[in-house]
């Protein structure tokens, strides 16, 4: 369990690092990574809202 979180953690920071790079003009395959990584942050982002909004009793009909 502990080793499934460093894992993730690793992934989250690496995600990161290429984001920035990526800003800075880095590889292609830092591009790509970094679009993966904010691709990956909106998904999140879209269901926590969606969660929120199910959870305050709202319906998305």
């Amino acid at each position: 369990m502990i080793g499934l979180l460093l894992v993730v953690l690793a992934l989250a920071v690496g995600g990161c690092v290429c984001v920035v790079w990526a800003a800075r003009g880095g590889p292609r395959w830092v591009r790509a990574v970094s679009r993966l990584t904010l691709g990956a942050a909106g998904l999140l982002r879209d269901m926590d809202r969606n969660r929120s909004r199910n959870r305050s009793g709202g319906s998305d009909d």
